[in-house]
């Protein structure tokens, strides 16, 4: 790698703490899914992105009571009892942990979407490489360089950082509470975020020029740093100013230095309502690496898991309300993620180790409340390496959420997320442009027979008509093979798999047309 090049993916990294209420920001630079909200009335909307570090246990947040049984066989030690499973309005298969009480309050009024199973065909279960995958949009067996965020920037910013901040796009259209920025904002030759240091020691650069350097390669290196640190210290007045615009007024917050998350979105809302024209915020929780001392032995509603569960709960309930007291709501969608899941089994210390897929929420006045996909399908014999299989891949969210709320064109899309195509979700309270972009109930049986196999199975589904992919993965999340990809007629139809190959155990298959998916068990045994 050049200098230069190496100076331009790295400057950012060297973090000036920007300081609001005591609270260190960074901002990013400017964000293209941010300023091509210009279309159809979308400039103003804003995405949060809540980061949970270290792999969160979706069966311990969001709990499939239809399998409860089965789950009480894998997890004797850590499951929490069904009678204190927060049940969901209109839902009797689904509850929630006891300790997301407020996010069962938002899901009841309409402000959640649960989607599950989210994830990726052939998993990683290493934090770094995981969290990279999410990150950057890549398949797992690709290393990216870019975020799917910095591809769009590299397009709407051509030759970033020269000449922004400008009087078009005055304000950092992306920010950061923390202290590093995300890989998900790095173009394809260079860094587009940048580090802000505490605004109240600034001074006002009036010609917008930097010092004078020498007419050598280390010279051009020395300008290109002067050039980051001037915009370090102009994007920091334009944050202080709408830092000062703005009060927030929910009385729902936990006391400062309590609860780290709330403290973070505690910012955001108030920089939200202060005017600032960011449309892209990332916080972060961390501590989801519950290998042990997930739960309390006898007491399963308690413990380590508990105690993120009530900061995420407390957190984005205070941030919503906040939202919609400062007059703000309409403007706001967030996300949580996670790099991976926790296995189906727990462990002889409480805990759970790496897994594959996982639930997450999607909240805000304009999502499209309820359940997005199903709840997983736990067998009734559990080994140790058994995984929930993903559902959903993590990129249609992302390609749902940059066509549906930051209205993003099809043929800008596609170079978004690498090329490939993902089904659109129907996520996002009127983000379809026509009813014929989603295919909920176009699906209807799956099954297969013989089951347990032993040669081959037939596979037997419904469809209404159009392009069926059914995948098949074993117990570790990993994608087999495709058993069929064809354009298929209305009706029922039958595929068959061979299982010669396959080694005795369990496996999941899974049907997918459009928005809508099945996934049924398949055992295997010779």
């Amino acid at each position: 790698m050049k200098r230069r090049d190496f100076i331009q993916k790295a400057i950012t990294a060297s973090a000036l703490p920007l300081v609001i209420n005591g609270f260190p920001v960074e901002a990013l630079a400017d964000n293209p899914i941010v300023n091509f909200l210009g279309k159809a009335g979308a400039e103003d909307r804003v995405l949060v992105l809540i980061q949970l570090n270290g792999g969160n246990d979706g069966l311990n947040t969001v709990i499939p009571i239809n399998q409860y049984t089965n789950l009480a066989k894998a997890r004797q030690n850590i499951l929490i009892q069904q009678s204190k499973v927060l049940a969901l309005t209109g839902n009797i298969n689904t509850g929630l942990h006891p300790s997301l009480s407020e996010v069962r309050g938002l899901y009841d009024n309409g402000l959640v979407n649960i989607v599950q199973s989210v994830g990726y065909p052939d998993p990683n279960f290493s934090h770094f490489r995981a969290t990279d995958i999410w990150l950057t949009g890549s398949d797992s067996n690709v290393n990216e360089d870019s975020g799917w965020l910095g591809r769009y920037l590299d397009n709407k910013f051509p030759n970033f950082p020269t000449n922004y901040p400008s009087a078009n796009y005055p304000d950092p259209p992306a920010i950061q509470i923390g202290a590093l920025i995300s890989p998900a904002m790095q173009g394809k030759n260079s860094s587009l975020g940048m580090s802000i240091t505490d605004p109240t020691s600034f001074y006002q650069f009036i010609t917008g020029t930097v010092d004078p350097a020498p007419n050598t390669p280390a010279g051009h290196e020395l300008t290109y740093v002067r050039l980051v640190a001037q915009q370090t210290q102009q994007y920091s007045g334009t944050i202080k100013a709408a830092a000062d615009k703005a009060t927030n007024i929910s009385t729902l917050y936990p006391t400062a230095g309590q609860n780290s998350l709330a403290d973070q979105l505690k910012v955001v809302a108030r920089l939200i309502a202060g005017g600032l024209k960011t449309q892209v915020y990332m916080v972060s929780l961390g501590g989801f690496d519950t290998h042990s001392a997930q739960t309390v032995a006898n007491a399963t509603e308690t413990g380590n898991h508990a105690v993120l569960m009530q900061r995420i709960s407390q957190a984005v309930n205070a941030f919503q309300d906040d939202l919609k007291k400062l007059a703000v709501d309409d403007r706001v969608l967030g996300m949580t993620f996670s790099e991976f899941g926790r296995r189906i089994k727990s462990n002889d210390s409480y805990g759970t180790d790496h897994g594959a897929a996982a639930p997450l929420f999607i909240f805000g006045k304009n999502v499209k409340p309820g359940i997005t996909g199903n709840n997983p399908i736990i067998p009734a014999t559990v080994s140790v390496n058994d995984n929930v299989p993903m559902q959903i891949d993590f990129r249609a969210i992302y390609a749902s959420i940059l066509k549906y709320w930051f209205k993003v064109s099809d043929s800008e899309l596609s170079p978004l997320l690498l090329n490939k195509t993902f089904p659109l979700l129907d996520i996002i309270a009127g983000g379809s442009t026509s009813a014929a972009e989603f295919t909920e109930a176009k699906i209807g049986v799956l099954e297969n027979y013989p089951n347990p196999a032993t040669t081959q199975t037939t596979i037997k589904f419904t469809c209404s008509g159009g392009y069926v992919k059914i995948r098949l993965f074993d117990n570790i999340g990993r994608e087999i093979l495709t058993v069929t990809e064809d354009t298929y007629s209305r009706g029922t139809h039958e595929v068959i798999l061979n299982t010669e190959s396959l080694n005795n155990g369990t496996y999941y298959y899974q049907l997918q047309q459009g928005a809508s998916q099945l996934m049924k068990t398949l055992i295997v045994a010779k």
